[in-house]
């Protein structure tokens, strides 16, 4: 997955203002546009530049548009800000990928406001758990993962172990 991420519980898709003025505003879109297509080159340089390829598992974009496959795009103003897929598996837990937030952004809790809203999602569609694969030369995701209430466990579906990577889980609670 090689996430990479950045209070408050999202409503609707909206969230709390962004440096006092405008509002962050994460809606399931379509990857496949110019500026999400950027997000996501940005997002390939930056793994790039840590993990060698063998170590990257990252979804394109084709991958990032199957039907189980629920994308998210964090906007303010009507820019991308960042973006985050949920991947749904037919053994009822789902795994995050391409958590990113761009550089600019950074700092402002768009990251903690992604993962909130895909969480938000996979409980009201009775997702039992959250996983992911993230990178161990990533310590500021590593730390969200974790202040998130994320704990490691070991590789699950079709990830072999791998000392660049760290897997991820977090348990959700059944909303009925």
């Amino acid at each position: 997955m090689r996430a990479f991420a950045g209070v408050g519980r999202a409503v609707a898709g909206m969230e709390r203002t962004f440096a006092g003025t405008s509002v962050v505003n994460i809606q399931v879109e379509n990857p496949n546009q110019p500026e999400v297509l950027a997000l996501l080159a940005a997002s390939d340089a930056y793994m790039a530049q840590l993990y060698p390829a063998e170590s990257n598992h990252l979804l394109d974009v084709s991958s990032l548009s199957r039907p189980e496959v629920t994308f998210f795009v964090a906007r303010m103003d009507g820019r991308a800000l960042g973006c985050g897929a949920m991947v749904a598996s037919a053994q009822g837990w789902a795994e995050l990928k391409r958590m990113f937030v761009s550089p600019a952004a950074r700092g402002n809790n768009v990251g903690r406001r992604l993962l909130q809203r895909l969480e938000s999602v996979a409980m009201e569609r009775g997702i039992s758990a959250l996983r992911l694969e993230t990178g161990t030369q990533q310590p500021e995701a590593l730390a969200l993962y974790r202040s998130a209430g994320f704990a490691e466990i070991g590789p699950f579906g079709d990830y072999r172990p791998d000392p660049l990577s760290v897997f991820m889980e977090k348990q959700l609670p059944v909303i009925r």
